[in-house]
């Protein structure tokens, strides 16, 4: 079973993500990767002046390999992935990015993916208002704006208009310890 955490920055998903990581066995892994493909994004995300159409791309070179790699070993051999972000973030990321630049951005953005990715079976999606969120963040790069981030908030929602049957939603203004003992209830649900 593929499980992914998403949200927005400050939302809280690495602290569920590792919390996570220390109660349950698996492959815990992440986007942006470790590997030369995710160092070269974190460039990208330092470099305020980074094209946006460009940045897609070397987002999704990076989850290409984190599919090839880990994510498809790790399922192939019946073990539980979770994904502290994965193409959902990318979707709602770059897509509000590259707002004004191409036509329908998140739908063009997912029609790159649909032949080749491995869609999540689950994901838990920590929700919190974008300016908690970028004041959580320290609003330290592009993506961390409170504006930006409303736009990202919106994309999510589509997303979850899309297929609400995958997402789990959790208040994430909530006190950590609550943030994540619902997160353990919905991971030990999909996993019954």
């Amino acid at each position: 079973m593929l499980v992914t955490i998403e949200g927005i920055d400050g939302s809280g998903k690495t602290t569920v993500w590792e919390a996570l990581r220390e109660s349950y066995d698996g492959v815990f892994t992440r986007e942006p990767t470790d590997s030369w493909y995710g160092e070269t994004v974190a460039r990208s995300i330092d470099d305020p002046d980074a094209d946006s159409l460009a940045e897609l791309f070397l987002y999704t070179a990076d989850h290409a390999a984190h599919l090839s790699n880990t994510v498809r070993p790790a399922l192939a051999d019946g073990e539980l992935v979770v994904s502290d972000r994965y193409s959902d973030s990318r979707y709602a990321y770059q897509g509000a990015a590259l707002e004004g630049e191409v036509k329908r951005p998140m739908e063009y953005i997912r029609g790159v993916h649909q032949p080749w990715t491995r869609l999540p079976d689950a994901t838990i999606y920590l929700d919190i208002d974008p300016e908690t969120g970028a004041a959580r963040s320290g609003a330290t790069n592009k993506f961390e704006q409170a504006g930006y981030l409303a736009a990202v908030r919106s994309n999510y929602e589509t997303l979850i208009e899309y297929e609400p049957e995958r997402f789990v939603r959790i208040d994430a203004s909530q006190p950590p310890e609550d943030v994540l003992d619902a997160a353990e209830t919905a991971l030990d649900r999909l996993l019954d």
